[in-house]
């Protein structure tokens, strides 16, 4: 399985099938969305698009998605995949919390997340968008991994490690919006069980951004961004001398692979130190 982060908490994920699966869209106005991704060839090898809930800042890409491939399959929360159904967008498959969709090499399941939910907040007075919430995708014959879309911390965390397992988490740790390095630190030694640990919902500074123009205009917009900036290190800081999760920080367009062929702790160690 490949994970390739796009930006503060939109990700791709990679299938041994080949199949990708993006996570919260967010293109114009992103830092961390490389301009060489900008084109109908990205757009379109996207499979399927899941959001967590309807900020624009996780949401505002899909009609650029639309427009290359009209037919996308959109998963989103109930209200929120109603407000899409209104304005046309066809493909859209409402499921809640709990529930779930299967593909022929992943299952995905809707968890709860902890945060608000408004759509077209951009444009005028937002729209309530039901409740926000993380997704378990459960790789078929591979790795299970939590991405816990925009939360605060919770007790149901623990719950979701319990039931599901997973071994990998992108996990919000941005502060602000979300929990912050320290609550995250908190949920993965306390909570957790993973292996592996990705920082998420953090923004890049203008050295790391991918597109650093981007990111000038969003400050400019969002002057809240500059709280969220390379937050990634402090959440390392937190957990290096915690031996049971590795701190796995992306930059803004890279790719990494996970190879359960390799699954051990002491390739967990060397690999990630």
């Amino acid at each position: 399985m490949k994970i390739l982060r796009l930006g503060h908490a939109m990700y791709v994920l990679k299938s041994k099938a080949e199949k990708k699966y993006l996570i919260d869209p967010f293109f114009d106005l992103n830092p961390g969305f490389p301009p060489q991704l900008n084109t109908a060839d990205f757009y379109q090898s996207i499979d399927c698009v899941f959001l967590t809930h309807g900020h624009f800042d996780h949401t505002s890409g899909l009609t650029k998605l639309v427009e290359h491939k009209p037919d996308i399959m959109i998963v989103a929360q109930y209200e929120l995949a109603l407000i899409l159904l209104q304005q046309g967008i066809k493909n859209v498959l409402p499921i809640n919390l709990g529930g779930a969709v299967s593909f022929e090499d992943v299952n995905v399941t809707m968890v709860q997340a902890k945060h608000t939910s408004s759509y077209g907040e951009t444009q005028g007075p937002p729209v309530y968008a039901g409740e926000a919430a993380g997704y378990i995708f459960d790789f078929k014959d591979d790795f299970t991994l939590y991405h816990s879309g925009d939360t605060a911390l919770m007790s149901d965390i623990k719950l979701i490690q319990d039931v599901y397992e997973p071994e990998i988490a992108i996990l919000s740790s941005s502060g602000h919006f979300t929990m912050g390095p320290k609550e995250a630190a908190y949920a993965v030694k306390n909570l957790l069980k993973v292996k592996y640990v990705i920082p998420s919902h953090t923004f890049p500074t203008n050295e790391t951004a991918a597109s650093p123009e981007s990111l000038t205009q969003l400050l400019q917009a969002f002057p809240v961004v500059d709280f969220m900036i390379d937050k990634d290190k402090e959440l390392k800081e937190l957990l290096k001398d915690y031996p049971k999760t590795a701190v796995i920080t992306l930059s803004y367009g890279e790719e990494i692979e996970f190879d359960k062929s390799l699954w051990s702790e002491v390739l967990v160690d060397k690999e990630f130190s």
